[in-house]
């Protein structure tokens, strides 16, 4: 496969040893994540990186024996709400240029990230409206 020209990173996944004897493929480019699974048969997913909401990195024993990492990611694309980049290699790093991109493609789109928060804690209805409070 040849890589778009705007690629800023790519690995396998690796596996015993850390070795990338995986035909699982991780491309990232500047505005979209592409994970490439199979020889026989290949799919190929799409992610965009402003639907990105959550990274989360972890690594077993045998992960950091490896020297290798997961990182876990939930976003809001229909076909691909949570999905892992699995034991890839410098996976700290990796997350860092995965989160500073998904921040700059939403600033450069414009999207903003609304987040529910807990009910207002002078809301005596308990309904989820809030209540004016007087100082």
């Amino acid at each position: 496969m040849k890589l778009p020209s705007n690629t800023v990173w790519s690995d396998r996944k690796r596996t015993l040893f850390g070795l990338p004897w995986s035909f699982t493929r991780y491309i990232l480019t500047d505005d979209k994540l592409l994970i490439v699974k199979g020889i026989i048969k290949q799919s190929e997913e799409e992610i965009r990186l402003y639907r990105i909401l959550d990274l989360t990195l972890t690594r077993s024993v045998m992960e950091r024996i490896d020297g290798v990492g997961t990182i876990h990611c939930c976003s809001s694309d229909k076909t691909a709400s949570e999905f892992d980049i699995c034991r890839i290699k410098e996976p700290r790093k990796i997350k860092e240029m995965l989160s500073d991109l998904v921040e700059k493609q939403r600033i450069s789109r414009g999207v903003t990230i609304r987040e529910e928060m807990a009910p207002n804690l002078y809301d005596t209805n308990h309904d989820g409206a809030v209540d004016s409070v007087e100082k």
